[in-house]
């Protein structure tokens, strides 16, 4: 018999005391530990959660992909042990890395999903109509999926999944590295299901901007689920809690001393000020210098993510105390202040510009900011800058050095940490360690005390013989940026560093960066999380491989929304892209 169908109070998912673990080796892996929740029919619900937390495991198990070794997971009114397909065959799931075929275009994507879910021939027309206009595809049912911008390939991925509607609409991080343009209308489109069809939806984002757009969020640890609410149910209790510290002075280190003081459990850079967050609500913290101004704030959802997750601040201090012993050679090694010079700069492929008349230039211990949306042309600047790809037109100097007479000179001198972290997988950390000494000419001494560092600075030695491949992506990005490091260089380049990061490693990743920067160390970073920007000293915002502004973010966001304070940079980010000349 058919299951009933769910209010839209009752539980569209319920999963009571489920355990999963996986087996390696000799020892098993417990990815989910007596997890209990319940999702409502018709309400958007958020899996949040630091790596390595479960919640693609539990994404799995409600999608019928895996089976609870305990527990029961329930459906659409179905034990997914007992009835998996005629669950799966109302829920829509759309994985982190989902199934496009690179090869086919827009339209071929589609008829082969609607193929596979059996969609009748007549339904077809009106489906990809709906379809394509709701996710904006309609100019490009003949390009190549491969040819699409990340943004764009997302929302195909989103249609293919919709191309039988769902019920259940199950999205594992479907907005990593989507630029804030096409995560504002994912969005859009998500809420649209929800509201004109009422579809339900199961989310998991490591964006706490988006924690906050759900009904519901459900907080997962270590396997565990630690909270059940809404977002303001996880924000209300630090009312009187939070501060933003501002003083004329450099604020890394205002940020730096501020977590270093007594109750306070988070310091993070927010535009020219630093966000306080204390263990207890009443006074502001002593202030770090007489010259500091603590401000109440209204706490935001990521506030009580890292009070719940990081209650005493330990893992804020402990960093900050190891902060001091990080080496390089960048702060004594003089020299012309501007580090990156670029004038003019272009790069074509065939009759097609990535990057187009670009100019500008980074200052030593500058954090600059490359920003744009998917497509701009910031790692095809970024792989020119790095001595990876030659220029078709312009000029670049790095470290003083001409990228057209010595790029193998340039990259000697800097760090590079690419979007997917570029390490050997099969590879255990200390052999990628050893085999980037080898890359950047460390030997002997040297080589061993360099490893070495890392491995204690970024706390890997633990990990020293596990597979890279193995480690959560917060311990990959560890990896990544001290490999990059190893050989001390002028310049260090990321690009989409914490890309699906939650926010603790964010944090701790942040928190290296501003002490590369304070001792001189400069550093040149693309993101799509725009909170980041706010990090930055300097920012260049690119558009179709040009320039469309430059800038302080507060500057940015001045031209952009009138005021400073009008709205959040991914506020001034949208305004300025969709003003801009066409």
């Amino acid at each position: 018999m058919a299951a009933e169908a769910p209010s839209r109070t009752a539980p569209v998912i319920a999963v009571e005391r489920v355990d999963r673990g996986f087996r390696s080796g000799d020892s098993v892996l417990q990815a989910v530990r007596e997890v209990s929740f319940t999702a409502i029919a018709g309400h958007v619900t958020g899996l949040i959660g630091p790596d390595g937390a479960g919640k693609t495991t539990l994404m799995r198990l409600v999608a019928g992909l895996l089976l609870p070794d305990a527990g029961t997971v329930r459906v659409l009114g179905r034990d997914m042990r007992r009835e998996p397909l005629a669950a799966q065959a109302e829920i829509g799931y759309m994985p982190q890395r989902f199934g496009l075929y690179e090869d086919l275009t827009v339209q071929e994507n589609l008829d082969l999903y609607a193929d596979l879910h059996s969609v009748p021939m007549a339904e077809r027309p009106q489906r990809y109509a709906e379809l394509t206009a709701m996710t904006g595809l309609g100019p490009f049912g003949d390009r190549l999926a491969g040819r699409l911008s990340g943004g764009m390939k997302q929302k195909l991925g989103l249609a293919c999944t919709l191309v039988d509607p769902p019920r259940l609409l199950l999205l594992d991080e479907p907005t990593v590295g989507v630029d804030p343009v096409s995560r504002r209308e994912l969005w859009e489109i998500v809420y649209r299901l929800v509201h004109e069809r009422g579809t339900s939806v199961l989310l998991s984002t490591a964006y706490m901007d988006e924690a906050e757009r759900c009904d519901e969020v459900i907080l997962l640890s270590g396997g565990r689920v630690f909270g059940q609410g809404t977002p303001g149910d996880f924000s209300g209790p630090l009312r009187g809690r939070v501060f933003l510290a501002s003083a004329p002075r450099d604020r890394r280190r205002i940020r730096r001393e501020a977590a270093a003081l007594p109750g306070v459990i988070d310091a993070t850079l927010q535009g020219e000020s630093v966000r306080v967050v204390t263990r207890a609500a009443g006074r502001a913290p002593a202030a770090p210098g007489t010259d500091v101004v603590f401000h109440p704030a209204a706490p935001r959802f990521e506030d009580g993510f890292v009070a719940l997750l990081r209650p005493d601040g330990d893992g804020n201090r402990s960093l900050e105390t190891t902060r001091r012993s990080v080496p390089t050679g960048a702060a004594a090694s003089g020299g012309d202040a501007r580090l990156i010079e670029v004038d003019g700069l272009t790069r074509r492929f065939g009759d097609f510009y990535a990057v187009r008349d670009l100019s500008f230039e980074v200052r030593r211990g500058e954090v600059f900011g490359l920003l744009g949306a998917n497509g701009a042309g910031k790692s095809t600047t970024f792989r020119m800058l790095c001595g990876l790809l030659p220029a078709s037109g312009g000029s670049a100097r790095v470290a003083g050095v001409d990228l057209r007479r010595g790029r193998a000179r340039a990259r000697a001198r800097i760090g590079y940490v690419a979007q997917r972290f570029a390490l050997y997988g099969a590879l255990s950390v200390a052999q990628n360690l050893a085999f980037f000494a080898s890359a950047y000419n460390l030997t002997g001494r040297r080589r061993r005390e360099r490893i070495d560092w890392v491995l204690e600075q970024f706390e890997l030695g633990p990990y020293r013989d596990r597979e890279s491949g193995t480690l959560p992506l917060g311990f990959k990005q560890r990896l990544a940026l001290g490999a990059a490091l190893l050989h001390e260089p002028d310049i260090l380049f990321l690009d989409e560093p914490t890309s699906g990061v939650d926010p603790l490693a964010r944090r701790e990743f942040w928190a290296r960066i501003n002490t590369l920067a304070e001792q001189g160390v400069t550093v040149m970073v693309t993101t799509h999380f725009m909170e980041e920007a706010d990090y930055c000293d300097r920012l260049a915002i690119m558009v179709s491989g040009g320039l469309l502004a430059l800038g302080s973010p507060t500057e940015i966001k001045r031209r952009a929304l009138g005021a400073a304070d009008a709205g959040s940079m991914e506020d001034a980010f949208i305004a300025l892209v969709e003003d801009r000349p066409r």
